[in-house]
């Protein structure tokens, strides 16, 4: 199955912070469920400390699972919102239009 990790990016920090919405797109037989913590080596401990699938939605016909998430705490940036886009883009996440992900 395809799955789809979808997180919102932004800082709680940064009054006029850098904010996007990204995608990691792989295969596997392994569903995430809701509460699940998921790793990757994208994620940067400076910016928190882990994210949690908050919702699950599985698509049949296409074998899409679109997996949203949350991040468990954003009081710890201690690098910059674009420093962190930057280290997810790096390893293999892509911002996604936020006009074009709405429309969906």
């Amino acid at each position: 199955m395809k799955i789809k990790m979808i997180m919102l990016v932004t800082s709680t920090k940064e009054e006029n912070g850098n904010s996007e919405i990204v995608m990691k797109t792989f295969k596997s037989n392994i569903r995430p469920v809701k509460g699940d913590i998921i790793d990757d080596p994208g994620f940067d401990s400076r910016f928190h400390n882990g994210y949690e699938v908050v919702k699950v939605t599985i698509n049949y016909e296409t074998n899409e699972c679109y997996v949203s998430l949350q991040p468990l705490v954003m009081e710890l940036e201690e690098i910059s919102v674009s420093e962190y886009i930057d280290k997810l883009v790096a390893n293999k996440w892509g911002i996604v239009s936020k006009d074009k992900f709405l429309t969906k």
